[in-house]
């Protein structure tokens, strides 16, 4: 393969010990031709990674296949994962039905359902890299790389850093783009008894869903392992108070039949996507670009392209060519970012089987304001006309046969098709009015 500009890549750092920051290290690993350059990876071990139950797309089964070299069946159990075909929504919308929104193709593609330390544990198998445990200070972007900024030891130069280091401590305006319409801010995370038992002799090969069950507060995700089951509440903290939520919390667990659980963390999280993803020598990548809430399990997947695109770029194209192609990428991103963004929000817009405070805020309060806050001129950026053409095309009678294999970011519109008709959003209804 032919790389020009990997002679300008000698030094790559990445920043974080997550699964961005691990997928990033583990992909400059295996896609950098020049077996000379230095990838340093960079964490502090004072900071643990929490291993939440996460669920993925199926993107995920063929990298971690390609970044491992395991086959996948070795991989699943290595995960102690199951087979992910799709998310069974509980109480949501209009007709306040269940439903599913599958994988395409339905009930062939799958994904993972997997915990974050048993991912990064087995990428950093495969990865050659020098581990540095420190704490980063700054990073700034200089003439020719950048300058990582450490506690304790010397700073260092690098010709590209994967900034990895998690949300921010507050959003700024010059910096973020705000995204208020998804409704929540906090996550109760919970550890619960397996209800799937690992097979002897192989992965676990039915089909499993991840359960987003509406509640009076929010939303409750149930991810199925083969160790545990991970349970966590998504709410907003403006909205619900945290006794309440784990009051209910409590009486969905005993509905469940689950008679014990270990407390993982309670989690703030902002909805946010920053504006300067990648400048040409830092990209920021994971929930250090961006973020929103885990409905639609788009942390992954947009960590996946955030690497790929950035690392992909920059050792096929001369190092001539950065400055000019910086802009493009960033934009691409944010692009990419707010588009599932608006997808995730758009879930809220007909309420729940709950007309309690939060859904009321939600339907009536959040997910209108998405127009204004996904404006062109505020963005720079045309995520809400790509939004607003794939719910034009499911609003349509008869949907013509070059539209079928539309996506806006990663969303097909085979799944804006089943998430209106699971909602009961119809047509002239994205603002659940």
């Amino acid at each position: 393969m032919i790389q020009p500009g990997a002679k300008s890549l000698r030094k790559i750092a990445v920043i974080g010990r997550g699964t961005a920051g691990s997928l990033a290290a583990a992909n400059v690993a295996r896609l950098h031709s020049d077996e000379d350059h230095e990838l340093h990876h960079i964490y502090d071990s004072r900071i643990p990674v929490i291993g939440v139950g996460e669920g993925s797309w199926p993107s995920l089964v063929q990298e971690l296949h390609k970044l491992t070299r395991l086959s996948h069946e070795v991989v699943q159990r290595r995960l102690n994962g199951t087979r992910k075909y799709g998310i069974a929504y509980e109480g949501w919308g209009h007709r306040k039905q269940d439903f599913i929104h599958y994988f395409t193709p339905q009930q062939v593609s799958y994904a993972y359902h997997l915990s974050a330390d048993y991912l990064v544990d087995l990428l950093h198998e495969s990865t050659r890299a020098q581990h540095i445990d420190a704490k980063v200070l700054s990073i700034t972007r200089v003439e020719d790389g950048a300058r990582v900024k450490f506690e304790g030891r010397e700073a260092e130069h690098y010709d590209l850093v994967f900034d990895a280091r998690g949300f921010p401590r507050e959003l700024q305006p010059e910096q973020h783009i705000d995204v208020p319409y998804i409704p929540t801010n906090t996550a109760i995370i919970r550890r619960c008894p397996a209800i799937i038992k690992a097979e002897r002799d192989g992965p676990v090969v039915r089909p499993t869903y991840t359960r987003a069950v509406a509640r009076p507060h929010g939303w409750v995700f149930v991810i199925p392992l083969t160790v545990h089951t991970s349970y966590g509440y998504i709410f907003n903290r403006d909205v619900s108070s945290q006794a309440e939520v784990e009051a209910d919390f409590d009486a969905l667990l005993a509905a469940d039949g689950v008679e014990e659980f270990e407390q993982r963390a309670v989690i703030s999280f902002p909805n946010f996507v920053h504006r300067q993803i990648y400048d040409g020598a830092v990209a920021r990548i994971g929930n250090a670009a961006g973020f929103f809430e885990p409905l639609e399990a788009t942390a992954i997947v947009i960590a996946q392209l955030q690497v790929g695109m950035v690392l992909q770029m920059r050792l096929s194209r001369p190092v001539e060519y950065r400055e000019n192609d910086a802009p493009v990428v960033n934009r691409y991103l944010i692009n990419y970012m707010l588009c599932s963004g608006l997808f995730v929000g758009w879930h809220y817009c007909c309420g729940s089987r709950y007309d309690s405070e939060f859904w009321r805020y939600a339907r009536d309060h959040a997910w209108p304001q998405y127009r204004a806050a996904a404006d062109p001129e505020a963005v720079d950026c045309d995520a809400l006309r790509k939004f607003d053409e794939m719910i034009g095309v499911i609003n349509q009678m008869v949907i013509d046969q070059e539209d079928w294999m539309r996506t806006c970011a990663v969303f097909p519109l085979s799944s804006y098709a089943q998430i209106a008709q699971g909602l009961g959003c119809y047509p002239g209804m994205t603002n659940g009015h």
